[in-house]
């Protein structure tokens, strides 16, 4: 039994779901897959994988043991990749997971430049709002927008995410522009869900003092683009990242509101496992998305944001 190969196997079904996706990533048969982790767990005499004809999970002592081939494979990567030749050119697969919104509208086109850099690289996107585990589920790195809640990552800070009120000119020819945030009580809001206390919003004039207003709900969605489009069709008022609702001001098609109130800003980070060895086609990665966003993002061009935000440290 070849143990490195074993491992690749192992790891490969646990990250794709199963036998066959493994196989065609690694670009090898099924049954040669299935025998490497049957070989592997007569070897480490454990089963590791529960297999039934639906389903297939990890047992306790294959979550152990993934975590821990996990590491040993990155760290034999970086060692083999110090030593060859060639260390400028970047090789390997790199599994990414980002927001489903800003992964299509601003990673997309990221990862396209950097793989035109870097042909040897092979970015496996997982585009998805749900919560993660980077180590469990076998990611390199990960775009996280908010708070971060597990220290045992580290975390860099990507760009900001400014928030814009914003409503469609024909929504505000119907029921007003609203001049204060107290007078959104009397509009209709179109409410993110996936935040604590969505239906109060919180703004800062320009000289800091704080005021929060309850927006009647008209429509409540866990999607930023539902929102968009709802806001773009009249529904109501919406407060935005500007990540999603640049193009929509930029058309005419949203009008922003409240030039002399800022609502909160939040981050967005690249996080990674803070293990000793991290690939360096990952670092690489993560260097060229800082670059590309920054402090001030191109989609903050032209907007009404403040550009006061004090960007987190990196940890």
């Amino acid at each position: 039994m070849d143990r490195l190969d074993a491992l690749e196997s192992f790891t490969a079904v646990v990250d794709a779901g199963s036998f066959s996706a493994a196989a065609e990533r690694l670009g090898i048969a099924k049954s040669a897959v299935s025998r490497r982790v049957t070989d592997l767990e007569s070897h480490l005499g454990v089963q590791l994988l529960r297999r039934t004809t639906r389903r297939l999970s990890m047992t306790e002592a294959g979550r152990d043991f993934h975590r821990r081939a996990t590491l040993l494979l990155a760290e034999w990567e970086e060692a083999a990749q110090s030593v060859s030749e060639g260390q400028q050119t970047l090789r390997g697969r790199i599994r990414l997971a980002a927001p489903l919104s800003f992964g299509l509208l601003h990673l997309n086109p990221a990862l396209t430049a950097f793989c035109a850099e870097h042909p040897g690289v092979v970015p496996d996107v997982d585009l998805n709002d749900r919560s993660i585990s980077l180590v469990d589920e076998g990611f390199d790195l990960a775009v996280r927008i908010g708070y971060l809640a597990d220290s045992t990552l580290i975390a860099r800070a990507l760009a900001p995410v400014r928030m814009v009120l914003c409503a469609s000119p024909e929504y505000l020819a119907r029921h007003g522009t609203p001049r204060t945030p107290r007078e959104l009580a009397d509009h209709q809001g179109l409410v993110y869900a996936n935040v604590p206390e969505s239906q109060q919003w919180r703004f800062t004039d320009r000289e800091g003092h704080g005021e929060s207003v309850r927006v009647p709900v008209r429509l409540r969605a866990n999607n930023g683009d539902l929102l968009l489009d709802a806001a773009v069709a009249g529904l109501g008022v919406l407060a935005s990242p500007t990540f999603l609702a640049y193009r929509v001001i930029a058309e005419g098609r949203l009008v922003p509101l409240l030039p002399d109130y800022r609502l909160s800003t939040a981050y967005a980070y690249v996080v990674y496992p803070s293990r000793r060895f991290v690939p360096r086609r990952v670092r690489v990665l993560v260097d060229f998305l800082l670059q590309r966003f920054g402090d001030h993002p191109y989609w903050d061009d032209g907007l009404p944001v403040a550009d006061d935000v004090e960007a987190p440290l990196a940890r």
